[in-house]
Formats: C-alpha cells, sequence, structure tokens
C-alpha cells in the first residue's frame, strides 16, 4: 500500500516536473525567436569636429559599397558584434595583422578569404582609411584617418536611444589573436558602451 502511495507521488512530481521543463523550454524557444526578430542595426559613423557625421561602409574590389552595423540581438548593450551586411550575410568586422603600416587595418572578411575594406565616406566623397590607432591593455581605439593624418571618433549609434564607441578589444596577449578563413586576426571590432 505504501509503495504504491509513493508511486502515485513520484509519478504526480515526475508528471509536474516534465510540465514544468516543457513550458520553460517553449519559453526559451520563443523568447530565442522573438530575439531573432527584433534585431536592432545601429548605424557606424565617424564624427567630425563640426558634429557631423560620415557614414562607415565595407568596400569591396569591385568599388561595391555595403552597410557597416552594430547588431543589437538582445537587451544587452555592453557589447555589440560590428558586422558588414554583405549579399544577405553579416560577415566579421577585424582589426587585422599588421605588416608595415603604422596602424592596425580594420577589414570585412568575407565567407572565402576574401577581404573587404572599411573606410569613412567624407562629404565630398573621399575615403577616410578607419584603422587601430592606440592600444591601452585589451582595448585598442578605432578612428577614422584623413589624407592629412587627423583622427575622427568611430561611434555606434542606436535607432532609437544610445551612442556606443567603437573599439577592437583584445582576449589574448599574441599578436594573432584568431585566424578567421586564412586572415591573421589582432582584434575584434566592437560596438562598446563607456560608462
Amino acid at each position: 500500500m505504501k509503495t504504491t502511495e509513493h508511486l502515485s507521488a513520484a509519478l504526480k512530481h515526475i508528471g509536474f516536473l516534465t510540465l514544468l521543463a516543457f513550458t520553460f523550454s517553449v519559453t526559451d524557444a520563443q523568447s530565442q525567436e522573438d530575439t531573432k526578430e527584433n534585431v536592432i542595426y545601429w548605424h557606424i559613423k565617424a564624427v567630425l569636429p563640426e558634429a557631423k557625421l560620415l557614414d562607415i561602409k565595407a568596400i569591396d574590389k569591385k568599388g561595391v559599397y555595403y552597410d557597416v552595423k552594430a547588431i543589437q540581438d538582445s537587451y544587452d548593450l555592453s557589447i555589440l558584434s560590428i558586422k558588414a551586411l554583405v549579399n544577405g550575410q553579416a560577415i566579421p568586422i577585424k582589426m587585422i595583422v599588421k605588416k608595415n603600416d603604422e596602424y592596425y587595418p580594420v577589414k570585412a572578411i568575407d565567407n572565402d578569404g576574401s577581404i573587404l575594406d572599411i573606410k569613412a565616406i567624407g562629404e565630398n566623397g573621399e575615403l577616410l582609411d578607419v584603422k587601430g590607432v592606440s592600444r591601452m591593455g585589451s582595448i585598442v581605439d578605432v578612428r577614422a584617418i584623413d589624407k592629412e593624418q587627423k583622427h575622427y571618433n568611430v561611434i555606434s549609434i542606436s535607432p532609437h536611444k544610445g551612442v556606443n564607441h567603437v573599439k577592437g578589444l583584445k582576449m589574448f596577449n599574441e599578436e594573432v589573436e584568431a585566424v578567421i578563413h586564412g586572415v591573421k586576426i589582432f582584434a575584434h571590432v566592437k560596438s562598446v558602451r563607456e560608462y
């Protein structure tokens, strides 16, 4: 008799736990779907001293321009990935290992390993380099650089509310952080909230 009561009580608990697990998995799947549907694309801009903003674009070898965006796919605004939107895909933007350059080039890396330039577009259509210019610990400042070697901040702007700074982030002390599609990476380029 006691065995039957214990078995019956255990089955009730197992049933409750199964229902609870199912409810959480459905809720989690729904919240993941909602997140995918609610991706927010932040604009990436260079800031001139006279409070003018310059677009930043990825440019392929044929001279085709593509949007560069910070991608917010959750409620956390602290660190957002920055990607180039190329032919329906979001491809990574990284700071690559410099060769004989003074600064670290910022580039988009396509799935086949081809590299797209990242440039700020001036008011008259001139192209400004976007590079990692100075490092303090794990943080590398990203700047747009004109022909006179003037440096301009690069920021991300939410379409709703908020501004983050664009920075290079190092995870390791080694020069080569990672290799993506055959390209040696120095640092990851992110939209970072500064408190």
